[in-house]
């Protein structure tokens, strides 16, 4: 049967709800917020789930912290049930923070080419739709310019011209609910995370070794 992940986040918040009710108080296990370093800068990429895409980077050596979001689209304050039906203009996008002496923005974008299918036109299987489509964001002209260079040659040589990913000026990147947030590390044993977000990450580290954290799970 085809994975939905709408379907299997009804399902997971259902067990949230019977596990914790409503209560807002801030549980024992709340992970520690993270701060920015000075220094740190952030990039934007959105390439299919963001369970799939946040683990990935932060696997990557020099990348402080991903988080979960939405961007590339104009309705304001979106969520995930309203990027759901596709009509926000939003994608699941994953905010980057890195060390910039560590790992160079360029780097960051031949991850994200490296890691998903950029000819796929609005999905990665087995999410389809515009929500899931293949965006670089950009903030700088100098940003813009290594994403359009590198995409450039990957079309030449790699892709036969076929790359559907968009290069797009970064508006506002909208943090994601709570229950995104580093989703694949803390439920390994979610049926949608073994089934498509560990592989995922797997050929990814298989892919390119020399830039993994020595402690990347």
């Amino acid at each position: 049967m085809k994975l939905i992940k709408p379907f299997l986040i009804f399902s997971f918040t259902l067990l949230l709800i019977s596990c914790f009710g409503f209560s807002n108080k801030k549980q024992n296990d709340q992970q520690a917020v993270y701060v920015p370093q000075e220094g740190t800068k952030v990039a934007y990429f959105a390439s299919g789930c963001f369970w799939c895409v946040e683990a990935i980077f932060e696997s990557v050596e020099g990348v402080e912290e991903a988080v979960s979001g939405y961007a590339g689209g104009n309705t304001l304050n979106p969520t995930y049930e309203k990027i759901g039906t596709g009509k926000t203009g939003h994608a699941e996008t994953v905010a980057v923070y890195y060390n910039p002496k560590v790992v160079s923005f360029e780097t960051l974008v031949n991850v994200f080419f490296g890691s998903h299918d950029p000819t796929t036109v609005n999905g990665q299987h087995p999410d389809y739709g515009t929500q899931y489509r293949s965006i670089a964001f950009y903030k700088t002209a100098e940003e813009k310019q290594t994403i359009e260079t590198i995409l450039t040659i990957l079309n030449d040589k790699v892709y036969n011209g076929k790359i559907a990913t968009e290069v797009t000026k970064l508006k506002r990147f909208y943090k994601a609910e709570e229950y995104h947030q580093d989703f694949e590390k803390r439920n390994p044993n979610q049926s949608y995370v073994k089934a498509v977000s560990i592989p995922r990450l797997n050929r990814f580290k298989k892919k390119f070794p020399e830039l993994l954290k020595k402690d990347a799970h």
